[in-house]
């Protein structure tokens, strides 16, 4: 069965399926709106990985034991040497992505924020269980889904809008024929537009000479 149509008649996204569609969009750094992309990708991924780096470490810091209970609290959440190291652990994972940058670091985003969305529904439904070894707080369940939700807007930033500009790598992945199409015209526009900076160039140089070498008569 062909995939449906958009206006312009072609697939909507490319015949393996959204797996295709990640994997086909890359990042290229000397592009204006893939340097936009690349950094928003980064500076989430960095700030994130920032504030978590932090709460574990001070975590750590105050002595708290491993898988301990009760009110040991951080930054406002409570903790434990578990959620401590874990939360080291995740901040770390988003600095990787934050030097890495492109593709790599959105998709990281994503990953992530789903994971913490799932992890708040997670620990509340354990929360006054003896499963809760990470010492869970309604604020914590809380913090999770606010974080899920930014490293989410984060990782979704120009990927999955309905109007994407075409110089966004994640459109032409969904349009690989319109995008190819839209290359080679700008590539003929360059084209063209270097010749005729060089037929000005070469008209003005021969304009200078018959300049020189009319003076050169009339001295």
């Amino acid at each position: 069965m062909r995939s449906p149509l958009d206006t312009r008649g072609e697939p909507r996204l490319p015949h393996g399926g959204p797996r295709s569609l990640l994997k086909q969009a890359v990042l290229d750094e000397r592009q204006p709106a893939h340097r936009r992309l690349n950094m928003v990708y980064r500076v989430g991924a960095g700030l994130m990985g920032i504030g978590f780096v932090v709460f574990g470490f001070f975590g750590l810091f105050s002595s708290i034991g491993l898988f301990a209970t009760g009110n040991n609290a951080v930054f406002g959440l409570n903790s434990n040497g578990a959620l401590s190291w874990l939360s080291i652990a995740v901040g770390l994972l988003l600095f990787v992505g934050m030097l890495k940058g492109g593709h790599f670091a959105s998709t990281l985003n994503l990953v992530l924020g789903v994971l913490f969305v799932l992890s708040g529904f997670v620990n509340l439904a354990i929360l006054r269980t003896d499963l809760n070894f990470l010492n869970f707080r309604i604020q914590n369940v809380i913090f999770s889904f606010v974080v899920g939700l930014v490293l989410l807007a984060f990782g979704t930033y120009g990927r999955f809008a309905g109007r994407l500009p075409h110089d966004n790598p994640y459109w032409g992945a969904r349009h690989p024929r319109t995008a190819r199409t839209l290359s080679a015209r700008e590539r003929e526009v360059e084209r063209r537009r270097l010749e005729l900076n060089d037929a000005l160039v070469r008209e003005r140089e021969l304009r200078e000479r018959a300049e020189e070498e009319r003076r050169r008569r009339a001295a």
